[in-house]
């Protein structure tokens, strides 16, 4: 389809164009969520000899039942047990927390054997049972051999309240939504992805590449990275307004978790202050700009709730004196960005389909995404095994105030990392910290090709996975 058939589409704006401009075929959309990264981890812990149990961590609809049921075909005999689904096995774990008996009774149950390096035992939505959550612990020093998998999406409320889970015992595995180079190895763009992590400064990518990369990042930031999102592109191919459907049906989703945290929270407060999230994306989040329902002691806790389900995550000030940057953080200074672009411009009434008919991408100016995206790419591709702290660096000064997006830990060092959302943009920000903090080297993520200038070594906004 033409760009200009594509425009005379006004009423129900196909996706034809977003899929042909970048290639995007039937294959890319059966197969995208095999190759999940997280999966690399998965397979090493079935191999290890000593593993622990395997614990699932991360907000809802991140895919996280998928890979381990992915895992799972690897093994002769998968057993799943959904606790909210199959309430009647809650029964097993009220007796005792013994491993041995709980697995016999599991295998009645479920007519599945429980077998030592040949099944796989998988714990869904494990927070509906908090005995099953304490049992986990035992069956690392019991059954050893047993490999054990639990998830949960609301996990973190749970453990807050399990005096005992099995620190040491456990490993956990944080999961999130997809990251741009999971989005290209799920188009089959193997050799994109080389291509890019072997460009530098001195040697850029030819433009051919990167304008065909741009064209790449440009649908990821407009569909973010919910499975769901891109299931309903692969079954369907589908218009922009299901798309949108899809992603209004999700954040529901979310609205509708809030009763579970009912207790803590009023439904209305959480929602107001998710809201405010997105309202102040890219600035210094301000509790008394949530909203009239809530003070800031309210939208503080609201916010801390949010945090703890994995839908935000805070930027904190930190004076960038040195190693590690969380030694000279400011706690009550942070910014606070969504988990999903998607989502973000979901809740932001940013409407796809004027995007998607945009000539450029300088059009990220509007909400800031592209430093949300930046963010949420540095938390992707730091590790699976803890959470990565965000940080940034503000400097409040009458007359010479200044900022720098993100401050990271790259080659021992620390750097500042600037994000502008075009191919031009000042840096005076970026060279004061140099200049005071007397760093090597800064960054700039920018939609410019790979680049350097003096001490700034540029980095495209679809590259950002080259620093780790």
């Amino acid at each position: 389809m033409s760009r200009s058939d594509f425009l005379l589409k006004k009423s129900q704006p196909s996706l034809d164009f977003l899929m042909n401009s970048c290639d995007i075929s039937l294959d890319f959309l059966m197969n995208y969520i095999m190759r999940r990264t997280v999966l690399h981890t998965l397979h090493k812990w079935k191999a290890s000899e000593n593993h622990k149990v395997l614990l699932l961590r991360g907000a809802r609809q991140v895919g996280k039942t998928y890979v381990a049921r992915e895992i799972g075909k690897e093994f002769k005999y998968l057993l799943e047990v959904n606790f909210e689904k199959n309430t009647d096995v809650h029964h097993f774990f009220e007796q005792n927390l013994d491993p041995e008996r709980i697995c016999t009774n599991l295998s009645a149950y479920f007519g599945t054997p429980v077998i030592e390096g040949e099944t796989l035992l998988f714990f869904d939505e494990i927070q509906s049972c908090h005995n099953a959550i304490q049992s986990l612990r035992y069956f690392y020093e019991s059954k050893p051999k047993l490999h054990l998998i639990a998830a949960g999406s609301l996990l973190e409320f749970a453990l807050a309240d399990v005096t005992s889970w099995g620190v040491g015992r456990i490993r956990s595995v944080f999961m999130y939504s997809m990251s741009f180079d999971e989005f290209l190895l799920a188009n089959n763009q193997d050799a994109l992805i080389d291509l890019k992590k072997s460009a530098t400064p001195e040697n850029p990518l030819q433009k051919p590449f990167h304008d065909k990369l741009i064209e790449y990042l440009k649908r990821f930031l407009l569909i973010g990275g919910m499975p769901e999102v891109v299931r309903t592109l692969i079954e369907n191919n589908t218009d922009i307004t299901s798309i949108q459907n899809v992603l209004s049906d999700i954040t529901l989703s979310y609205y509708d978790d809030f009763a579970k945290y009912k207790k803590r929270s009023p439904i209305l407060r959480l929602r107001e202050v998710m809201g405010s999230v997105v309202k102040q994306a890219g600035g210094k989040y301000i509790f008394s700009n949530a909203g009239p329902l809530s003070n800031s002691t309210q939208a503080k806790e609201a916010l801390e709730l949010l945090e703890m389900a994995g839908l935000v995550y805070k930027v904190y000030h930190s004076s960038g004196q040195g190693l590690p940057l969380g030694a000279e953080v400011n706690l009550k200074k942070f910014k606070a960005i969504l988990h999903d672009t998607g989502i973000f411009m979901q809740m932001a009434g940013l409407k796809l389909s004027e995007y998607i008919i945009a000539n450029n991408i300088d059009m990220l100016n509007k909400g800031n995404i592209a430093e949300i995206f930046t963010g949420l790419e540095m938390i992707k591709y730091a590790g699976v095994h803890e959470k990565n702290q965000l940080y940034y660096w503000h400097r409040e000064k009458r007359g010479s105030s200044a900022e720098v997006d993100y401050l990271i830990e790259h080659k021992g060092k620390v750097t500042p990392v600037e994000v502008k959302s075009g191919v031009t943009g000042k840096m005076q920000s970026m060279n004061l910290f140099l200049n005071e903090k007397d760093s090597p080297t800064g960054i700039r993520i920018s939609l410019e090709n790979f680049a350097k200038y003096g001490k700034i070594r540029v980095l495209p906004l679809y590259a950002i996975s080259n620093l780790f």
